[in-house]
């Protein structure tokens, strides 16, 4: 986004969503708590949508009046439609919908998986971001603008990193993103979507085996136990998600649409160095050889 600095604007605090409305989905947590966090802090007005009423209630509490709380189970049309009520009812008009709720669920073997589990998985990853951008949609044509942003997986772009309905229904949005963005390009309603590796978050540690364990509810837990799995040496936290969200949704990529924000530390560019190798390498750094 151009900013012209004028006598005016020098010395302000620019904030990149002044006058937007975003509708997060699972933001009562993770990903999507510090996404609500970032948006109010840019100027966003926000409507926390999630099925976890008491810390859904206290995020938004604790933001202040840029806040709503509404219960939603995305895998429910009306709740959607309800979050996005809420928007045009009490702000006025919706800028940015954030598709994000979501589960990595039960690691089954294809033959050990019932129909109900496969279909319950894609109402809650696929179907949900369907009618996010279906009632989202039906306000931002209206308005001649707006940022649809779901989140996805690297699951859905490399076999073995979730369970079959997990990675096959975030495959499946990665198409969906596509087919609306190009509907949707002549209303200037631009739709994208983030993709994040490990991040430190209660679902990923749920997904990595720490449910039902003592850890279960430890971040610094989850940290270390995804920390090894890109080749930067870190696990990703839920504030770089909401860094990119915050780039999708403002100005800065008003000719951004149909595309994949992927943030996983360099999970899908190839493995690191085993530490042999790696250790080889430091102990040779600044050599030259010649032949």
């Amino acid at each position: 986004m151009a900013v012209c600095y004028t006598e005016e604007t020098r010395g302000i605090a620019l904030r990149h969503l002044d006058g937007k409305v975003a509708v997060v989905t699972g933001g009562a947590s993770g990903i999507g708590a510090a996404i609500c966090s970032l948006f109010v802090a840019e100027g966003a007005q926000v409507v926390v949508a999630d099925v976890d009423d008491d810390r859904g209630r206290q995020l938004a509490d604790n933001l202040g009046e840029g806040a709503r709380y509404v219960h939603a189970d995305v895998t429910r049309e009306e709740d959607i439609a309800g979050a996005v009520r809420c928007a045009s009812g009490d702000f006025g008009r919706l800028d940015v919908m954030i598709n994000n709720a979501g589960r990595v669920g039960v690691w089954r073997f294809l033959d050990d998986i019932s129909v109900d589990e496969w279909d319950a998985a894609f109402a809650l990853l696929c179907r949900s971001a369907f009618l996010g951008i279906k009632h989202a949609s039906r306000v931002m044509r209206g308005q001649h603008g707006g940022s649809i942003i779901s989140t996805g997986s690297v699951a859905g772009l490399l076999a073995g990193y979730g369970p079959h309905p997990y990675g096959a229904a975030k495959a499946a949005l990665r198409g969906l993103t596509r087919s609306a963005a190009v509907e949707l390009a002549p209303f200037d309603v631009r739709v994208n979507a983030l993709i994040p590796g490990a991040v430190a978050t209660r679902i990923v540690g749920h997904g990595a085996g720490l449910s039902g364990t003592a850890l279960e509810d430890s971040i610094d837990a989850v940290r270390e136990s995804i920390r090894d799995l890109q080749p930067m040496p870190r696990s990703g936290e839920p504030e770089d998600l909401a860094s990119a969200a915050l780039f999708l949704a403002s100005d800065a990529s008003n000719f951004l649409t149909g595309q994949e924000i992927v943030v996983d530390g360099g999970m899908t560019a190839g493995r690191a160095w085993p530490d042999e190798v790696a250790r080889h390498a430091r102990k040779t750094a600044g050599s030259v050889t010649t032949e």
